[in-house]
């Protein structure tokens, strides 16, 4: 049994925000009595707001709903990080000891029936009448949250709402952490390097290093990405490919790491909670206050993508499978899934004289992130500079945002390498979003090849990518000045936020872009044009194929959270694989389930769960919106400045929408990104 209590002559440093957060101090034994502490402190603030008699005001009601929550939303941030990025079994015991009773806290909220009585009260008076900016769409929203939380509910609808948050909070936690543990439980041993023909050095040598961490000799392949990438693309050993991703595609489905139930009885609280709040689905319960509105425009744009798609899709796949029987001849079979990637890798060198590889020694992980922190610099005319912080691993950076006129927007840090106590993935945390002056604090993952081989680590282009996308969240964040901490930073609808994220990636194909930062890391050369100009043709090599992946996924979500019915459609698994097999380009086998490892959609209580559209939704905002930068100037300050003001500093002080014509100046259109993915 883990030991919860804290020695009372310690400070808690969970109970104290700061935007220096003593990563180094916190311990599992802190997390307990800290979060008890800061659960009864904001209960009794709630209370206080509820119970105030006289007339209200914004600062004794709303006001003081936003700060009532604040400390305990800092602890949680903290400790849901720490458990991501750094867990440890005593971490997860204390963890999953207090995520039962924040849960039950959070929903209680909306169904403090004083507090929703002060609420509109507040918007009865005088003042909330003359509110305008942010503080008026605040009230109307928080107001709108309450009831789509269950506000209105009656006595007994209000028991069962806290009763299903609090077992899925504790449902979606324990599919996060099989994730995790089914990822670690693999290992594969390589001693003899004939299996290892086709891959890249950098592969090999991750391998290898992963290997006598072990203290042993050979090569270990994980389930990391890094790792799963190599062998799938360039592993000429079909059954190591094979293995690897059988593997892969069977995480959270192992004895005792069994995700199975788990997504069925996620999907029916998901179901229930919707019917019990007066939706039709879950789709249309999360969607209400998003861009899309209704599942039912997130499926009509997922389905009219698809179909704009499905053509290219399938003469991709044919030229696929007829480039292999040039090689092998008219009789060779036709794709497994395990042969995709290695093919397509092969076809495109072929194409474009184009190896992904080749370009790796010119994306050495420091000068990619300062390329993205020059590319701020040019744009919004921020600087980035080191800061002296701890954190939670040694590979782990600090650092410093500051404007033009020395004030420090925010503090973050970048973790981007794989460990066995860090989940899978790339995410952007924000753990503190201030009100201006304050700076913020967040942070960014990735899961990049770590150094190895006596080398730096070595990014692909698609790293690269990553670290741009989140580093466009992470700005979002940082830049954010909105006076409404609720309204504040990325909390903006769901297919709104990945705007600012993906358009940062537009610079990673740009010329101009990569002369800045793409450099030998031995000889400090620029990249050559000749690799730059072959990775720009081969930009688009089987977007089809990209583009169907992604709408898969969020055909597959919106279909769970709109349309599955066990009673009617049987098996989940099975169901959910009907499905993803039409936007695979490959016969899946009987027993895939990327579903159990599908973590956006089952690793917290909402997540991307109906909401996994978003991504193509705001691929189409962001390639419209980069037009205007293409048109006016990869590195135009002025247009930088219009996004900055218009978008990132702006979070959800208005609607999306509003804010994308504020920039564009009209709506946006769904050409640009055919246009750029050749689909047209």
């Amino acid at each position: 049994m883990t030991d919860h209590s804290s020695n009372a002559s310690t400070p808690n440093p969970l109970t104290r925000p700061s935007t220096t957060i003593p990563f180094g101090l916190i311990r599992p034994e802190h997390v307990v009595p800290a979060v008890d502490e800061l659960l009864e402190r904001a209960q009794a603030a709630l209370d206080a707001i509820a119970s105030q008699s006289g007339p209200r005001s914004y600062e004794d009601t709303l006001g003081a709903l936003e700060h009532a929550t604040e400390p305990l939303e800092y602890a949680m941030g903290v400790v849901e990080h720490l458990e991501s990025v750094a867990t440890t079994p005593a971490l997860r015991d204390a963890y999953n000891a207090v995520l039962p009773k924040v849960s039950a806290f959070w929903s209680s909220i909306a169904l403090h029936e004083g507090l929703y009585a002060a609420l509109k009260s507040f918007a009865e008076t005088e003042e909330a009448k003359a509110l305008t900016g942010p503080r008026a769409r605040l009230l109307q929203k928080t107001l709108a949250d309450f009831r789509r939380h269950g506000a209105e509910l009656d006595a007994s609808g209000k028991a069962r709402l806290q009763e299903i948050d609090q077992e899925l909070s504790q449902l979606t936690t324990r599919f996060s952490q099989n994730v995790l543990d089914s990822t670690n439980a693999f290992e594969r041993w390589v001693t003899d390097p004939a299996e290892l023909a086709g891959l890249p050095e950098s592969a090999r040598a991750a391998a290898r290093d992963s290997a006598a961490a072990k203290g042993r000799d050979g090569w270990r392949f994980t389930l990391q990405a890094p790792s799963v990438v190599a062998v799938l693309t360039y592993a000429d050993d079909r059954r190591l490919r094979e293995e690897i991703w059988r593997a892969f595609n069977r995480r959270g489905r192992q004895p005792g790491h069994d995700n199975l139930p788990l997504v069925a009885d996620i999907l029916r609280l998901r179901k229930e909670k919707a019917r019990l709040l007066g939706f039709e689905h879950f789709a249309d319960l999360v969607t209400e206050d998003r861009m899309a509105r209704t599942g039912a425009e997130a499926l009509r744009f997922v389905r009219e993508l698809t179909a704009k798609t499905e053509q290219a899709f399938e003469k991709e796949n044919q030229a696929l499978l007829a480039f292999r029987r040039e090689l092998e001849g008219p009789d060779a079979p036709e794709l497994e899934p395990w042969d995709v990637a290695y093919y397509a890798e092969k076809q495109r060198r072929a194409l474009y004289d184009f190896d992904e590889e080749q370009l790796r020694d010119y994306f050495p992980a420091e000068k990619v992130l300062q390329g993205a922190f020059e590319l701020a610099t040019s744009l919004y005319g921020v600087t980035i500079s080191s800061a002296d912080l701890p954190g939670w691993h040694s590979s782990v950076q600090a650092h410093r945002i500051t404007d033009a006129d020395g004030t420090v927007l925010g503090v973050f840090y970048t973790d981007l390498y794989p460990r066995e106590d860090k989940r899978d993935g790339a995410w952007m945390h924000g753990l503190i979003a201030s009100v201006p002056p304050e700076p913020h604090v967040a942070l960014f993952c990735a899961n990049a090849q770590p150094p190895a081989g006596g080398k730096p680590s070595l990014m692909s282009h698609r790293d690269v990518e990553t670290v741009f996308h989140e580093f466009g969240h992470l700005l979002h964040h940082c830049l954010s000045r909105v006076p409404v901490r609720s309204l504040a930073c990325t909390r903006v609808a769901q297919d709104f936020v990945e705007l600012p994220s993906q358009i940062l990636e537009n610079w990673c194909a740009e010329k101009d872009a990569l002369d800045r930062f793409a450099r030998h890391y031995e000889t400090g050369a620029p990249i050559p044009s000749k690799l730059v100009e072959s990775l720009i043709r081969a930009r688009n090599f089987r977007a089809a194929n990209a583009q169907m992946r992604q709408l898969g996924f969020a055909a597959v979500d919106l279909a769970l959270h709109v349309e599955y019915s066990p009673e009617e459609h049987g098996d989940v698994l099975a169901y959910a694989n009907r499905i993803l097999q039409r936007y695979n380009p490959a016969r899946l086998p009987d027993d895939y389930a990327l579903l159990t490892s599908f973590s956006h959609l089952f690793a917290h209580p909402v997540g991307y769960a109906a909401g996994y559209y978003s991504y193509k939704w705001a691929e189409v905002l962001d390639a419209d919106a980069f037009a205007r930068f293409k048109k006016e100037g990869l590195f135009n300050p002025e247009t930088g400045r219009a996004f900055r003001d218009s978008i990132l500093s702006r979070g959800d002080s208005d609607e999306p929408l509003a804010l994308f014509q504020e920039f564009m100046g009209r709506e946006p259109r769904l050409e640009p990104m055919l246009e750029r993915q050749g689909l047209l």
